[in-house]
């Protein structure tokens, strides 16, 4: 029987040999990624609104709606997008629907797969006030990739682990 093991390969370790080059997304796919974010976080909003509002009676939606002011509703709606888009990156392994469609993807530094942990840390950092005007400029690096050590990657142009 013949022996098909390489003995050029015999000295390499295959795991820490191989070569990461990362090509961040650029600002404009990183806009992308917001506003579809975006909308589909308020469709979804709309849509579970809406089943509240079919499954209560008027009068305690009157009295649900008269105890919320404009700021408590505020604050409410942007924890609601922190948590949700962390909670999409992390079981999506750093996709969101935008990310999908534009082919990019959220990465450690080091190129790995972030971990459910950093992907509710990048949404959650995404409630800081005036934290979208981060991302302006080139080469875009917003606050929540520099906070949690990540990058947003295009796909198709970047080799990674």
């Amino acid at each position: 029987m013949e022996n098909s093991y390489d003995a050029s390969l015999s000295g390499q370790d295959l795991l820490t040999d191989f070569e990461v080059d990362l090509q961040l997304a650029s600002a404009g796919k990183r806009f992308a990624n917001y506003l579809i974010d975006l909308v589909v976080f308020y469709l979804v909003t709309v849509l579970l609104f809406a089943l509240y509002y079919v499954m209560v009676t008027p009068q305690e939606y009157a009295a649900s709606t008269n105890s919320i002011d404009s700021l408590t509703d505020r604050l409410v709606s942007m924890l609601m997008y922190g948590i949700i888009s962390g909670i999409v990156e992390g079981l999506f392994k750093g996709k969101s629907l935008g990310k999908l469609i534009t082919g990019t993807r959220a990465v450690n530094t080091d190129g790995t797969n972030i971990s459910f942990k950093t992907a509710l840390l990048r949404g959650l950092s995404r409630i800081v006030p005036f934290e979208p005007f981060s991302a302006l400029g080139g080469p875009s690096n917003p606050w929540h990739d520099k906070w949690t050590n990540t990058y947003v990657i295009d796909e198709k142009l970047s080799t990674r682990k």
